[in-house]
């Protein structure tokens, strides 16, 4: 596997200053080892005007075979001949890839100290790739490289010279040229070159969502073909597929609104109603703040966070000593990993530790685990909901849990028409369900106080607009029995907002 970078350059800004920026002397060559062969980097021209720097990976098959990466492509796992007779020593691929990391890690991340302005500006490159496995042929080549600023030559390689009419193979010769900085060249080419071949060598797992997520910042949430990207990036493994377009969704949503991805928490940022330019708290900010004041003057100590997904205010409860025991309930493997990496579970001490909970569990079951607590906080989940699943939640939490206290915040969908980065009648998160009116949620709400024998109040979070109200509604029950269990009651309501909205009837399409 072969591939060249080059640069031009001048008296005043040599080329060779590519040596300093990928970390790697032009005068010698050098040899890493990777696991799957030795990768040389060498440079075959070396001059003030023009710089070549090249990198060679050595790929031994039967080491491969060894390390358990001897599946050919396509075929059966025991075709012993396939395992070491196959294109990986000569066509680039997923282990080209792994082999950019590795070597020209430093350049990669944009580090450069003795240069850090030219690691941070845009140069002429020129990236040669003499032999690609291009499924899609030139045509995908050029819709991938070429709204990331490439002028693109990908010449199909026949499949031999002396039988013209055998026609193309799947192989193609690649060019690059552009003005851009090398360290998103390199990430272009991490990610693009696997997509291209549409094989990996190695196992796919859940750390490949933040691999393609960390590379692909700044570009791939844009890119026209994102979908197709993050499909044969994650294998066509449809949850990990799944995972990556939902948060790649929250950076455009992000991106759209000039804020965090953790301040969206799926919602885009309110805006200054009076139009001033003083940038309020992020709504994901405001909505923990209300889920903690309300737990504060609940008197609450023992917290279940019920569909915690990333762990956000699992990390705002354990700043607050006054919780002694966190619990954070997900449906979702991949999502606990994620907040148990957030919240730095491996290096937390024995004491902060003691504090914190992670539990693998659906909301549509009951579950004795959960019995017992203080409070219960349902922070933007029900409408992740199939309406006919939420009986199901209600009955988990308010009827067989029963905490004393229980915190239901919800996107208010009256006050989408404030968002003009939001397109008219969508929601504002692709995996909502539906989004509820104001007097939906109150209507809900007052329902399920009733059933359960709770009283529930209702708050604003955000500013609360004369005509569409907040971006997010907050119902506060109380009255539970901490988990003694109970026969349902008479709940008693207070409404703490306005409540002005007009009642829409939920269709069944909106679910």
């Amino acid at each position: 596997m072969f591939l060249t970078i080059s640069t031009t350059g001048s008296a005043a800004r040599p080329a060779t200053d590519l040596g300093y920026l990928l970390h790697k002397h032009p005068g010698k060559a050098q040899v890493f080892a990777t696991s799957y062969g030795d990768a040389h980097v060498f440079y075959p021209e070396a001059g003030e005007e023009r710089c070549t720097a090249a990198l060679l990976l050595e790929v031994d098959p039967p080491a491969l075979v060894r390390r358990g990466r001897g599946k050919g492509r396509g075929g059966a796992p025991d075709a012993a001949l396939a395992q070491y007779v196959n294109d990986r020593p000569y066509a680039a691929s997923s282990l080209l890839a792994v082999a950019l990391r590795t070597v020209f890690a430093s350049a990669l991340r944009g580090e450069c100290r003795t240069l850090p302005e030219r690691a941070a500006a845009p140069l002429p490159l020129r990236v040669e790739v003499p032999a690609l496995p291009a499924r899609g042929g030139p045509a995908l080549v050029a819709r991938l490289f070429e709204p990331l600023g490439w002028q693109v030559a990908a010449e199909p390689v026949p499949l031999d010279d002396h039988f013209p009419e055998w026609g193309d193979s799947r192989y193609v010769r690649l060019v690059l040229e552009g003005e851009l900085r090398l360290s998103d060249a390199l990430r272009h080419l991490y990610v693009l070159l696997p997509v291209l071949d549409d094989a990996k060598h190695y196992w796919v797992s859940a750390e490949e969502v933040d691999k393609l997520l960390r590379f692909g910042d700044g570009w791939l949430a844009g890119h026209p073909e994102q979908q197709l990207i993050s499909r044969r990036y994650l294998a066509r493994r449809r949850s990990l597929t799944r995972e990556a377009d939902e948060r790649l969704e929250l950076v455009r949503l992000a991106d759209a609104d000039d804020v965090e991805v953790e301040e969206i928490d799926n919602a885009v940022e309110p805006e200054q109603p009076d139009g001033s330019q003083e940038r309020p708290a992020p709504l994901a900010v405001q909505r923990r703040e209300a889920i903690l004041a309300g737990l504060r003057a609940a008197g609450a100590t023992r917290v279940l966070d019920l569909g915690c997904g990333q762990g956000q205010l699992l990390a705002a409860l354990l700043k607050e000593p006054r919780f002694t025991e966190i619990v954070g309930v997900d449906v979702s493997v991949r999502a606990l990993e994620m907040a148990a990496r957030r919240l730095h579970l491996d290096r937390m001490g024995e004491r902060q530790s003691s504090r914190l909970t992670l539990l693998q569990g659906s909301l549509a079951y009951t579950d004795k685990r959960l019995k017992g607590y203080d409070a219960a906080v349902l922070s933007e989940v029900v409408e992740h909901l199939d309406p006919p699943r939420l009986p199901a939640l209600e009955y988990a939490v308010f009827g067989a849990a029963r905490p004393r206290t229980v915190i239901v915040t919800t996107p208010n969908v009256e006050y989408n028409v404030r968002w003009e980065t939001l397109p008219a009648g969508h929601r504002r998160h692709a995996d909502h369900r539906f989004e509820w009116t104001r007097r939906e949620f109150r209507d809900w709400a007052r329902a399920v106080a009733d059933r359960y024998g709770y009283a529930v109040e209702f708050q604003p979070v955000g500013p609360d607009d004369p005509e569409v109200g907040p971006p997010t509604q907050l119902a506060l029950f109380t009255g539970g029995t901490g988990g003694t269990g109970g026969t349902g009651g008479t709940g008693t309501t207070t409404d703490t907002g306005t409540d002005t909205g007009t009642h829409e009837k939920k269709k069944e399409d909106a679910a």
